[in-house]
């Protein structure tokens, strides 16, 4: 199961790293729980967005630049958050999957050099970067191993829920993981997906249901339902916050990637680019209201406000006239041989196709589709 934190709730493209409070967006706790043989066990992990001050510039560009905040204030951020974690989680592994090279490393950048600063005076938080992209690229996640290797006196130390189905306790978790990349969505979740699969079989074999040397992977059962439900719990967690299931399920659902999920990532990648830039203003807005961030009064009104200017943005209208323009340019392209005059139609419409595609590409902003309650707050 999964509960998701509402204090930073909001969509992929308008919710992003944290507020001055240390609240984060995309802040969502999974538990694993497994009631087997008069025991019941569970595992708590976290994830959220980076504990920045960060947004992306939502311009219709299908990769926004990243865009940072007081960076003066930054380490402040990041020490409320953690602080908020560690009272009510206990210690904290803080696994870092973002790119450590272009345009992410500059956030990546931000957060490490926070988390050294503050994991070098509490022992209770270990951070650990990670280059899943790097390391792992698109096809090769077994190499993740790795990185449970690297973890795995501190798993230990932090433990596990263990109790007897009479209530009493006989082991208590004592700290999470807390795993992000940039939308703790894809990555996040073949990642946690992982360091469930390890805890549940320290727990199955406490249990005495699979023996020491055993695996999860021993018993297709078993194992195809793991899958299916982790690839399930991202795919839920994604559509929340992005509209679309996540990327590299096949991964998690498989244990492989496949032709159709690749194709099907490709489907996902186009769709997030149509809700973010052209939908999620609303679904934001909505989502403020219902989590009371936004107190409406008596004569509110939802509806945009119809200028003259958001006429002219109007992305479908400007999509019309640019479609309208290219056929009329190849129309008068075709006709030039019978009349010579159509050569110079044919300028004239081209010439409009570009002037209309520069004032999209320049005024992105405004073709986007923003919302208007709470802003980026």
């Amino acid at each position: 199961m999964c509960r998701r934190c509402v204090r930073r709730i909001g969509t992929r493209m308008w919710r992003r790293g944290a507020n001055v409070n240390g609240d984060v967006a995309n802040f969502v706790e999974t538990e694993q729980i497994i009631q087997a043989n008069g025991y019941v066990a569970s595992y708590v992990q976290v994830r959220g967005s980076i504990p920045v001050l960060w947004e992306q510039v939502v311009d219709l560009t299908y990769k926004p630049k990243i865009k940072l905040f007081d960076l003066d204030e930054t380490p402040k951020v990041v020490e409320r958050h953690f602080q908020d974690l560690t009272e009510r989680y206990g210690s904290i592994v803080a696994v870092d999957l973002v790119n450590q090279h272009g345009g992410e490393a500059v956030l990546g950048g931000a957060f490490a050099n926070a988390m050294q600063k503050i994991s070098s005076v509490n022992d209770n938080i270990y951070y650990v970067p990670f280059d899943f992209h790097r390391i792992c690229g698109q096809v090769k996640f077994e190499r993740l191993s790795s990185l449970y290797d690297d973890l795995r006196d501190k798993l230990v130390k932090q433990g596990y829920l263990l109790m007897m189905e009479n209530g009493e306790v006989l082991e208590t978790q004592k700290g999470v993981v807390r795993t992000n990349c940039i939308d703790c969505l894809d990555r996040t979740n073949v990642t946690q997906s992982l360091l469930g699969r390890k805890s549940l079989e320290v727990q199955l074999q406490k249990m005495k249901i699979i023996e020491p040397v055993d695996s999860i992977s021993r018993f297709p059962d078993l194992d195809a339902k793991f899958k299916a439900l982790w690839a399930d719990h991202g795919d839920n967690v994604s559509i929340q916050y992005s509209g679309t299931s996540a990327l590299k399920g096949d991964f998690v659902r498989f244990g492989r990637r496949t032709i159709y999920g690749l194709l099907k990532d490709g489907y996902s990648a186009l769709a997030r680019y149509y809700y973010n830039n052209l939908q999620d203003g609303k679904r934001q807005d909505a989502l403020d209201l219902a989590a009371g961030h936004y107190r409406a009064t008596r004569g509110f009104s939802f509806r945009e406000e119809r200028t003259p200017v958001k006429f002219l943005t109007y992305l479908p209208l400007v999509s019309a006239v640019l479609f309208a323009s290219i056929l009329l340019t190849t129309r008068s392209l075709r006709n030039a041989r019978q009349d010579g005059y159509q050569v110079l139609y044919a300028i004239l419409w081209a010439s409009f196709t570009v002037a209309v595609t520069t004032l999209v590409r320049s005024n992105g902003r405004r073709f986007t589709s923003r919302p208007y309650l709470c802003g980026l707050n």
